[in-house]
């Protein structure tokens, strides 16, 4: 792909405008202190930060589940219409539906015929590699088959922004990887912004273009870097010098807590 074209596939996705967000709750006080950031359409983000440090609250104000305190958060998208994806750390299958009927639940919230639910459904199983599972139920399917399923459901209304909520984070390590590649295929693919929480460096720059640190809560961004890697990620990736440097340079400029402020 030539990087013209490649940069008019990346205007499919949405922007994302944080100005000054603040989130509180009762009991456990200020979660997000004065959050500013933007992410161009069709970036790849990852949100790291420690656990409990905001990361999942951020993620649940840019879906639109919950509301800041203060600040501005803004979601455009060229075309118009924002459309959001939104894949929990938690795959949240419907246990009497199949992995079909699981993905083509979007489709039909929205009144779309039958068949042509099944047929766009059909699509994204083939995307996510598990279409010959297409008739299993979730208890007959591995972690890595409920979370892809997952994915090919939050991909069938072909959102222009996905959010990702530590989806990999209770898989075994080769699957985890292998579901990494994957998301950034599907991501080169389809040209959507995606926002990506971890709390792995190694996942981050494995799968970002660009990483942006939490600081222990209340929330402030402690660095905001681009990632110096090819665009094409592969397993061989993960033993390259150019993999280790990055991962080695987002570790040492993250303080350790107790230089944090």
């Amino acid at each position: 792909m030539n990087s013209s074209s490649y940069s008019d596939q990346r205007k499919s996705g949405a922007a994302v405008r944080c100005e000054g967000i603040s989130r509180a709750f009762a009991g456990t006080g200020l979660v997000l202190d004065r959050i500013s950031f933007q992410i161009e359409p069709g970036e790849f983000v990852a949100l790291l930060g420690p656990s409990g440090s905001g990361k999942s609250s951020l993620l649940r104000l840019t879906a639109g589940l919950d509301r800041a305190d203060a600040g501005r958060l803004a979601i455009e998208a060229e075309q118009g219409t924002v459309s959001r994806g939104f894949v929990f750390q938690e795959a949240t299958l419907i246990p009497w539906r199949n992995v079909l009927r699981n993905t083509t639940l979007p489709l039909e919230l929205q009144g779309w015929e039958t068949e042509r639910a099944k047929a766009r459904a059909e699509e994204e199983l083939r995307r996510v590699r598990l279409m010959e599972f297409a008739a299993r139920y979730p208890h007959e399917l591995s972690g890595g088959m409920k979370m892809r399923t997952s994915v090919a459901r939050a991909l069938i209304t072909r959102p222009n922004l996905l959010l990702l909520d530590e989806p990999f984070a209770a898989l075994d390590e080769p699957t985890r990887h292998t579901l990494q590649q994957q998301l950034r295929e599907i991501w080169a693919a389809l040209g959507m912004t995606i926002l990506f929480v971890t709390h792995s460096i190694s996942e981050a720059v494995f799968l970002a273009n660009r990483i942006v640190v939490l600081s222990p809560r209340p929330a402030r961004i402690l660095l905001d870097s681009l990632i110096q890697l090819s665009e094409t990620r592969t397993a061989a990736l993960r033993t390259s010098f150019p993999y280790i440097e990055e991962v080695r340079r987002i570790t040492t400029a993250i303080p350790a807590p107790e230089q944090e402020i």
